[in-house]
């Protein structure tokens, strides 16, 4: 496990800087500027993209048809009354001299910091510290943008299926090795098999990884681990110097006891874990940006502080969340604000019921959807997940996720999650049912 370090100029190569023609004057070749060619080792687009390219396709050829999409992740109901009398109070804060805010702290404000330490951690006995915790735009950021706290030369594990932005942005970084476009599969990433024979969860890897990529609930299957079984990886990564990054944005999904909503909750997490969070999926933050990434002061990695690494990233590279946001945020965990989205949280778990009912009452065999907002299918009559969100898509005007596009053991699968309306999810099963 080793940390980036900057690159050391190498003195002894010779430009002619006041040359175009620098590279051979003789020859007249350019010194041209160049790209980082990791990023066209990236297959296709990303997926959501790919999605999105093809439903707006079809729905253009067929303008009378109404296209339900349950493929993406992304929130419908609006944001909770709790939510929106802070935005409110906070913009009229900004139209005054004696309460204006410019740039947040680097860390966020304290008044969120505070409330996250006592709600998310504190009270489910986590010792995590408000200055332990960095406010950002969101995990999805976080997630991403983590990874340049440590050497290339680390290798990363992750689940197979898995959540894309974990990959493709080690792949931009030249982390991953090279692409074999047989098995879907990057040479230098060890793939962590999540199948119906493991019950979606994965198992303690025989090669031992740098860096962990683990979520729970999980995006996509909607698997979860026990607090048991997730204190097994935590003894690993502490006995082995590996880092996990836990991504728990699902966290306000769980409903049964033993499935911890933190790593936090596991003996010695602090010195081998980073947790991941976001206010998109428990508050409704898809279109406001709100999330934050907690490293303890405990977790060091060839004698030096994670925590100071991603203060340096985070105070060049990052302004701040608004403190508007950051208002709204504090309102989530306010007492009318968690009874309120408590009921939202419900809503869309309900629609996760009818979706997993529906489906098992058609023959389909399903998991997820009980500690998350997910649901994971198999792909009927042999088809790949590709072709079946094409039957999807064409036969019942239903948008899903090839399960695919998330990795390898993703094949044959695929994904429909509960953040449609309680209508439009009804309507969907029922066309479904029909096929």
């Amino acid at each position: 496990m080793r940390v980036n370090t900057l690159g050391k100029i190498d003195k002894n190569k010779k430009k002619n800087q006041y040359s175009k023609y620098a590279s051979d004057p003789e020859k007249g070749e350019m010194d041209m500027a160049k790209v980082n060619d990791n990023y066209l080792k990236l297959p296709g687009s990303y997926l959501f993209s790919t999605i999105g390219k093809k439903v707006n396709a079809y729905a253009a050829e067929n303008p009378d048809k109404k296209i339900i999409r349950l493929g993406i992740g992304d929130v419908t109901q609006p944001l909770a009354p709790a939510i929106i009398e802070a935005l409110h109070s906070a913009v009229s804060e900004m139209g005054v001299a004696e309460t204006f805010h410019g740039y947040a702290p680097d860390l966020g404000y304290e008044f969120l910091r505070n409330a996250i330490a006592e709600n998310d951690y504190k009270k489910r006995g986590c010792d995590i510290a408000a200055d332990e915790i960095f406010v950002s735009d969101g995990a999805k950021c976080d997630s991403g943008n983590i990874q340049e706290i440590f050497s290339v030369d680390n290798k990363i594990a992750v689940c197979d299926p898995v959540y894309p932005v974990y990959v493709d942005t080690n792949v931009m970084a030249g982390r991953t090795g090279t692409y074999d476009p047989k098995t879907e599969t990057w040479s230098d990433v060890i793939y962590m098999p999540c199948t119906a024979d493991n019950d979606f969860a994965p198992e303690l890897p025989k090669e031992v990884p740098d860096i962990i990529y683990l979520c729970f609930p999980n995006n996509p299957t909607g698997s979860t681990i026990t607090r048991a079984q997730l204190q097994e990886w935590v003894d690993y990564a502490n006995k082995n110097g590996s880092v996990i990054i836990y991504d728990a944005a699902y966290e306000a999904y769980i409903s049964e006891d033993d499935v911890p909503h933190s790593i936090y909750e596991c003996e010695g997490a602090r010195t081998c874990a980073i947790e991941l969070h976001s206010f998109s999926k428990n508050a409704g933050f898809t279109g406001v940006r709100l999330g934050y990434t907690v490293i303890p002061k405990d977790l060091e990695v060839e004698g030096t502080k994670l925590h100071a690494l991603w203060a340096r990233r985070h105070g060049t590279k990052y302004n701040g969340a608004p403190y508007i946001v950051q208002r709204a945020g504090e309102a989530v965990y306010s007492p009318e604000g968690q009874a309120q989205l408590k009921e939202q949280v419900a809503y869309y778990m309900n629609n996760a019921k009818y979706i997993l009912t529906g489906l098992k009452e058609a023959g389909y065999t399903v998991s997820g959807g009980v500690n998350a907002p997910y649901i994971w299918l198999k792909a009927p009559n042999g088809m790949n997940s590709w072709e079946f969100f094409d039957y999807l898509l064409e036969k019942a005007n239903v948008v899903g996720t090839p399960g695919s596009g998330f990795g390898p053991s993703g094949e044959t699968y695929f994904r429909l999650t509960a953040f449609g309306s309680y209508e439009n999810t009804v309507e969907a099963i029922e066309r479904i049912k029909k096929l």
